[in-house]
């Protein structure tokens, strides 16, 4: 675990203790849009999703901060919180992969679904 500062565009830069969990990029020629995506694990077994996208001097980087509090998840963007029943969401995450209920997802059918969600 390392300390690690994300520069954010909501104003104040994400601050945590945490390793780098997983990461990818890609590039839209159609858009000449590039997208890096970073999945952090903190010390206090939280998620941070960080996405950055640049395109010639035009660039945005965005945090969320993903924790589990009992039956509820909290996405936390630095300026805003939201709870979420923990049912609810997964119920939202298969019907965007197309998926019925009780399918789970494989890791390149969520980075399909990532890649088209941020087109």
């Amino acid at each position: 675990m390392e300390e690690i500062c994300l520069k954010h565009d909501n104003g104040s830069d994400f601050q945590f203790r945490g390793r780098l969990f997983s990461e990818c990029s890609w590039y839209d020629e159609e858009h000449g849009m590039l997208t890096r995506q970073k999945l952090y694990v903190t010390d206090n077994n939280e998620q941070v999703y960080y996405i950055v996208r640049s395109s010639g001097q035009e660039r945005s980087r965005h945090a969320y901060r993903l924790s589990v509090r009992g039956d509820n998840c909290i996405i936390d963007n630095g300026m805003t919180e939201m709870a979420l029943q923990f049912d609810m969401l997964m119920l939202a995450v298969r019907g965007l992969c197309g998926l019925e209920a009780g399918a789970t997802p494989t890791l390149s059918m969520v980075e399909e679904m990532l890649k088209a969600a941020n087109a």
